[in-house]
């Protein structure tokens, strides 16, 4: 058997990553960066007004006196009053200019009067509309945004390899880009195959089941960043898949087929895609979804999985394989879920030889700084019971060398996706 680590190795080393493009911004959340964006001007453009207040000039706060310690002194003589000479609006692009012993009302936002060195904060004074009295002084560029205070031109906005966020594309908006160099989400094409399977809009007639796997997948694919299209169904002949499967791999980065992945059906399969490359069936030393396949396939080597029919076998490759995939064909440099350690709650029983990846729920311990997991309880005898992963927040990673965790026992977790 191929340890998982070996066997994610040589997938994570075939990842595609798609080529940068050129999106809108507002398409850009998520994705990350492919460019340096370096700024054209400066932001801010003009010195504007930090807060609500009035523009004056410092000095004016301030009366003459022969104390030079007067002058540096920010709380000004009751006596200081100024009178109120106009108002500016954040937007007005009238030119205005402050004259000695005059100020002038002001919004959060606008281009300071010409001599204006500072902003008066509204609850620095008093009375109003046409004289205010100073409560309290400000310094020279107290309350004043200087142009260029946030970015200068030539600096570098946003950098390659980051990842865009709400506050990226804001700063993107600030510095008069619309559009920016990303790397794309990768494109996943997802099938079943099956002679059992039926749409979900269809009754299933006798020995015939829902295609879960093909949603599920599909659901997991989207949530770890792919762009994702479902085909769904396809006819259980190997030559028909194989015509399906070309044409996904000419338009995706990853193709993940659901089908029976033991006995002759899956060696026609197999058989029939061989022009395209191999695909290997191997034992992977885990469990559930030990037996799994593999390949890079097509003219670009895209990366081509072959997942059990199992749907609970299914995810759990999914997470520890084509998950790190997607993660990596996206640039991110954390590829993997978070893995912590927790204390058992109960007993769990694994197979020898393998990683057991059993179906839990985390929570913390009551004083705040450690772990617990369960695994989820289960009504029915199903070894793969698909109620199990949907009520599940973590895994329980059960050593290969363990056959038995008791109550109070440290094991390894995998988060996964917070419900």
């Amino acid at each position: 058997m191929r340890s998982i680590e070996e066997h994610r190795s040589r997938i994570l080393e075939s990842a595609v990553a798609p080529r940068p493009i050129r999106v809108a911004i507002s398409e850009a959340h998520g994705l990350m960066c492919a460019e340096d964006v370096s700024a054209t001007s400066a932001l801010p453009g003009f010195d504007q007004a930090a807060v609500d207040g009035y523009a004056v000039r410092s000095v004016d706060l301030v009366p003459p006196s022969d104390d030079d310690e007067a002058a540096g002194d920010t709380a000004a003589p009751a006596a200081v009053t100024l009178p109120v000479v106009g108002d500016v609006a954040a937007g007005t692009r009238r030119p205005t200019r402050l004259r000695p012993q005059q100020c002038v009302r002001i919004s959060t936002g606008a281009a300071l009067p010409t001599l204006a060195d500072a902003v008066l904060p509204l609850d620095h004074a008093v009375g109003g509309p046409d004289r205010i009295e100073i409560k309290t002084g400000v310094r020279s560029g107290d309350f004043v945004r200087r142009i260029g205070a946030d970015v200068q031109p030539g600096d570098v906005a946003v950098r390659a390899g980051t990842i865009i966020g709400a506050a990226q594309v804001g700063l993107l908006a600030a510095v008069g880009y619309d559009k920016v160099m990303v790397h794309p989400r990768p494109r996943v094409s997802v099938l079943s195959v099956g002679a059992e399977l039926v749409d979900i809009d269809r009754s299933p007639g006798h020995a015939q089941i829902f295609d879960v796997n093909s949603y599920a997948l599909a659901a997991a694919a989207g949530e770890a960043g792919a762009e994702v299209s479902r085909i769904g169904i396809v006819p259980d002949d190997p030559q028909g898949v194989r015509e399906v499967v070309d044409g996904c791999l000419a338009r995706s980065e990853v193709v993940i087929i659901s089908c029976a992945v033991g006995g002759a059906s899956v060696d026609r399969l197999r058989e029939a895609m061989r022009d395209l490359g191999d695909l290997d069936v191997e034992r992977i030393a885990m469990h559930p979804g030990s037996v799994q396949g593999f390949g890079a396939l097509g003219p670009d080597r895209v990366p081509t999985f072959l997942l059990p029919a199992n749907p609970v076998s299914a995810l759990v490759i999914f997470e520890l394989m084509i998950r790190p995939l997607i993660r990596t064909a996206l640039g991110r440099r954390q590829v993997l879920r978070r893995v912590i350690t927790a204390r058992s709650v109960e007993e769990i029983s694994s197979p020898a030889g393998r990683w057991s990846f059993v179906r839990g729920s985390l929570m913390r311990t009551e004083d705040g700084r450690g772990y617990l997991v369960e695994p989820v309880r289960v009504v029915g005898t199903s070894p793969y019971p698909m109620v199990a992963l949907a009520g599940a927040n973590c895994l329980a990673m059960i050593e290969p060398a363990a056959t038995r965790v008791f109550p109070g026992d440290e094991v390894k977790v995998l988060f996964l996706a917070q419900r």
